[in-house]
């Protein structure tokens, strides 16, 4: 059957000429390709409610045409067209560079490694999966995702988190950006106040914005988001987005005097915090952070978590742990969307879980990963003689390589752009408030030959830039 609607004029004489005509144009104007087989005679004269005879003698029309060709025991085609008879306006396409890449180069942000062990035992547990699904996973689910991932979930972020949650709390979605837009659709309105963290990450603002939320940009400082400034500047906001264990960009940790006047603000404001836990899973140095949201706060606090970095983003799957208030909320505007979070990937996910492979493929991850930091780190600092501040990061995978302060706020796109790495920009996360300039770099993903050339590439141009600056007058 074609896949495109196929607009027959009733006008045009009889049904054959219809058919001719529908066909003519839709081959004339590109929807049907050079080389498409199409339908049969009785196929689409059933799909288009016409007589088979109809439709044979306008496949006979096309071929006189020169529009369709037929080839023996194999059907009728499409045909390619000669320059001439090509549409004069083809369909507008976006120019090239129009849509951001992904990250691909070593030093981007967001990559994971592809490791074989993962690969095989996750393609083994899907076809268990799919070969054993039954109506639970073939059919409608829950909006809230598959039961026994919730459960699994459930059960890291008691012995990881130190959080304790009902697996009926727990809500499955296809990203921390999507728990997020659900947060503002369900429990906040269009102009109300949402906290943000200065510098912060961009991608939670635009949803934010996108949300028509108003930003209050909070300043970040050694202890992370500065509470007393954020109630001086929104005391009435209706939420806040906050990544407290490890601060996206700059790595901070909030202090526990912070968290717990977060808490109490949000108590007396009857606000939301959206607590984005995304990379907790990789701590090179000292035990586990407790969550924010297993401190005490777990009335007022949504808790993000992502499976992004632990296995890959491309796997889609991501957590939510909502306060059982805003459950019945956060779970119809789930319905909403998507209606149900597909079930076969979270059910060989959890099987990973429950084995045990999932724990032992964080700690292979974690030691590549503090081995890939490592290698960053003296490769810049050999290569840019020290013109580079590099902050060695004790949790997450990225870090961040300050520029010197007396260099001009152009500077580091300049040297970005001339050692040819995908650095992204540390003044690019702040909105507000004076930016500081340097580099986040990822570590993860890559393999080490590439982040040591790119490193070494980056360490190198800032190191010529410096030199070329302090000689100028």
């Amino acid at each position: 059957m074609l896949d495109i609607p196929l607009r027959l004029d009733h006008r045009v004489g009889n049904q054959a000429l219809q058919v001719h005509a529908g066909l003519r144009a839709a081959i004339l104007d590109g929807r049907l390709a050079a080389g498409l087989r199409l339908p049969s005679s009785r196929a689409l004269a059933q799909q288009l409610h016409v007589k088979r005879n109809a439709v044979v003698i306008a496949y006979e029309h096309l071929q006189s045409d020169g529009l369709a060709e037929a080839r023996t025991g194999s059907g009728t085609f499409v045909a390619t067209l000669p320059a001439t008879m090509r549409p004069a306006d083809p369909p507008r396409r976006l120019p090239y560079g129009a849509i951001k890449p992904l990250p691909g180069k070593a030093l981007a942000l967001g990559k994971t490694y592809a490791d074989p062990r993962l690969l095989a035992r996750l393609a083994a547990a899907m076809r268990r999966r799919i070969m054993k699904g039954d109506d639970l996973e073939f059919g409608f689910g829950d909006p809230r995702g598959h039961r026994m991932l919730r459960e699994q979930v459930a059960r890291y972020l008691a012995a990881n988190r130190g959080i304790m949650c009902d697996p009926d709390c727990v809500v499955i979605i296809n990203g921390t950006q999507q728990g997020l837009r659900l947060c503002a659709e369900a429990l906040l309105h269009p102009g109300d106040t949402v906290w943000m963290e200065d510098p912060g990450y961009p991608a939670a603002r635009t949803t934010l914005h996108a949300a028509g939320l108003r930003i209050c940009s909070v300043p970040v400082d050694m202890e992370g988001l500065d509470v007393t400034r954020g109630a001086a500047a929104a005391p009435a906001a209706r939420a806040v987005y906050v990544t407290p264990s490890h601060q996206f960009p700059t790595g901070v940790t909030m202090t526990m005097a912070r968290r717990t006047a977060l808490v109490a603000w949000a108590r007396a404001a009857n606000a939301w915090i959206v607590e984005d836990d995304y990379d907790s899973e990789f701590r090179y140095a000292g035990p586990p952070l407790t969550a924010l949201a297993g401190i005490g706060g777990g009335d007022r606090v949504i808790y993000l978590g992502t499976f992004s970095k632990i296995l890959a983003p491309g796997l889609r799957l991501a957590y939510m742990v909502v306060p059982p208030d805003a459950l019945a909320a956060i779970v119809a505007a789930r319905a909403g969307h998507d209606r149900f979070p597909a079930g076969h990937m979270a059910g060989a996910v959890a099987d990973l879980m429950d084995s045990g492979f999932v724990a032992e493929h964080i700690r292979r991850m974690r030691r590549r990963y503090r081995t890939a930091r490592d290698t960053v780190i003296a490769t810049l600092r050999a290569a840019s003689a020290g013109t580079l501040d590099i902050i060695t990061p004790e949790q997450g995978l990225h870090l961040l390589a300050h520029l010197p302060a007396d260099l001009p706020a152009s500077a580091a796109a300049l040297i970005r752009d001339h050692a040819g790495v995908e650095a992204r920009l540390l003044a690019e996360t702040y909105a507000e408030h004076p930016p500081r300039h340097g580099f986040i770099l990822g570590f993860s993903g890559h393999d080490l030959p590439d982040l040591t050339a790119a490193a070494q590439a980056l360490g190198q141009a800032t190191q010529q830039y410096c030199d070329r600056t302090a000689t100028l007058p």
